[in-house]
């Protein structure tokens, strides 16, 4: 919920008694007497009366016949993540979105043949959000839900980088990205409750330092590359690696952040909804 909400509950509330206490004169007065509710006669009442004067903060105190805060949290949509990826979970909670489950898809992330960067990474994650969407049209509790899904590709030129998980893997990426310009692509696609498709390919340009032998046993031996497009790791120590960016850091990461959380407000996600208790 923004500023501007909360505020309105306020103004909302102040108003409410305003018109409670009006009503609660009117019903001192109706009986045809001449005074006007002062304390004296709500206390004692009025001989006569056929309508009680409401005890004294009784319009304060009892509760509005709607909550707009009570309402926003029942009527939060689902949200899943169709990762399993710490960073890009992080990445959410950075933004104070709290998925409701992750739903890591099983997905063969091996490019095809002579397939383009771009073309790969729109792919897999069309491919990671619809085996996402089968799995949650199964679970009564998320049918309906958002599904966020996205997938990272490092490519030098039109060569595309694996996902080091091998050390001679790691090795080759970081001599072939020595003091060269490489690109990071992220394609990011979001299923809506009504099951539409929206997508978006994020580009970021990164050029390295002329990594020394020692540099690159040094990283090897760290493990940070394990598991990551590129065979580096931007957040980690690799980010010494950088000299120049061009573009979204959180992109390289693994989820760029703005694209995402635009993606899904535009689609009528309540992004500000965890923002109030993000302190």
């Amino acid at each position: 919920m923004g500023e501007d909400e909360a505020g309105g509950c306020g103004r909302q509330g102040r108003r409410g008694e305003r018109v409670a206490f009006a009503a609660r004169n009117n019903a001192v007065t109706d009986c045809g007497h001449r005074h006007v509710g002062t304390l004296e006669s709500l206390k004692s009442g009025f001989p006569g009366c056929e309508i009680s004067p409401l005890p004294i903060g009784s319009a304060r105190n009892s509760p509005p016949a709607s909550s707009p805060k009570n309402h926003l949290m029942l009527g939060r949509p689902k949200f899943v993540l169709a990762s399993g990826s710490p960073r890009r979970l992080g990445l959410l909670n950075q933004a104070g979105i709290e998925p409701d489950a992750l739903r890591p898809a099983d997905v063969d992330e091996t490019p095809r043949r002579g397939e383009l960067p771009r073309a790969c990474a729109n792919r897999l994650a069309r491919a990671k959000a619809d085996a996402a969407l089968k799995s949650v049209q199964l679970d009564d509790e998320l049918r309906g839900a958002f599904i966020l899904a996205a997938d990272t590709v490092v490519a030098v030129g039109r060569r595309i980088l694996p996902k080091a998980n091998l050390v001679d893997e790691a090795s080759q990426c970081l001599r072939l990205l020595s003091g060269r310009n490489h690109r990071v692509y992220t394609a990011i696609c979001l299923v809506t409750p009504k099951e539409s498709f929206r997508q978006r390919l994020i580009e970021t340009r990164v050029r390295f330092k002329r990594l020394s032998e020692d540099d690159i046993q040094a990283y090897i031996g760290s493990g940070e590359w394990r598991g990551k497009a590129g065979g580096y790791a931007v957040q980690g120590i690799a980010g010494s690696f950088v000299v120049k960016m061009v573009g979204s850091y959180s992109n390289i990461v693994g989820l760029p952040l703005y694209e995402s959380v635009t993606l899904l407000g535009g689609e009528g996600f309540p992004i500000r909804f965890g923002w109030l208790n993000a302190s």
